[in-house]
């Protein structure tokens, strides 16, 4: 970050910097469970919906929880791996996190998942931190202060044409997307970790990153934060996408530099 930038405590770049180092400690602990390649040694338990945690991912939320509320203690709290507590809604401060995102990655050995952390004022993200310890990548961002990758500055991809840009999201999606926006489309690298796909439009890794309904504050809040920052932006149904509702879940998302996301049509199907 830029060295003349405000650091009071009170700062969304003082608050980075606290956001960073839980997410980097998150990620250490989550590492003690991840085998590249091979099957996670952690036990496995599947919540409503068949979806699955593990212990790492209770660990993770249980770390992060002692760092961020001993620095923030006046901020509402929402994560995947806690119960939600309809007291943050009034709260104008929120932490919103996932311990694991990509669990199902990180169960297999695939190196794709991350840490994500990001804290709300008003109902939107100013700070927020994607961490991919299995990868060595760290995105960052603050609000007024760029975007970053290990540090340094990240910017999106900045083509005058939308014409064979980089989509990445279920196949499905980006194919509807291609045909009503009427270009054609390049299949980006799979992303298992939702904020990570997002947070590659950031850094122009990808031109587009599609969602489809289904996600939650704590997959997308952090990576919001790091689109705006890097000249990209993140809509849903062609809006601004809004956190701290009485409901986290979100319909489809589209993420793209900023001057392309009037020309492209809503994401809709496949999650």
């Amino acid at each position: 970050m830029d060295d003349a930038a405000p650091r009071d405590a009170n700062s969304p770049v003082a608050a980075l910097a606290t956001l960073v180092a839980a997410a980097q400690r998150g990620g250490e602990i989550a590492m003690e469970y991840f085998r590249a390649g091979a099957t996670t040694h952690a036990s496995v338990s599947y919540k409503v919906g068949d979806s699955p945690v593990t212990e790492a991912d209770f660990a993770v939320d249980a770390a992060l929880k002692a760092i961020l509320r001993a620095a923030f203690p006046h901020a509402g709290w929402l994560s995947e791996e806690t119960e939600d507590d309809s007291d943050r809604l009034a709260r104008d401060t929120v932490l919103v996190l996932d311990p694991i995102d990509g669990t199902r990655a990180f169960m297999r050995g695939d190196p794709c998942w991350a840490v994500a952390v990001a804290l709300l004022e008003g109902g939107r993200p100013v700070a927020g931190v994607i961490h991919a310890p299995a990868l060595g990548e760290t995105y960052a961002a603050a609000r007024g202060a760029g975007a970053t990758l290990n540090g340094a500055i990240v910017r999106a991809a900045s083509a005058a044409t939308l014409e064979g840009a980089r989509v990445g999201g279920p196949r499905g999606l980006r194919l509807a997307l291609a045909e009503k926006s009427g270009f054609r489309a390049e299949a980006g690298p799979p992303s298992p970790s939702l904020a990570y796909r997002l947070a590659s439009v950031a850094a122009g890794r990808l031109e587009i990153g599609l969602a489809g309904p289904g996600s939650h504050d704590w997959d997308i809040a952090a990576a919001d934060v790091i689109l705006h920052e890097s000249g990209a932006g993140l809509v849903e149904g062609g809006s601004r996408v809004r956190y701290n509702q009485p409901s986290t879940r979100h319909d489809a998302l589209v993420a793209a530099p900023l001057a392309w996301l009037a020309r492209l049509a809503p994401a809709r199907g496949g999650a």
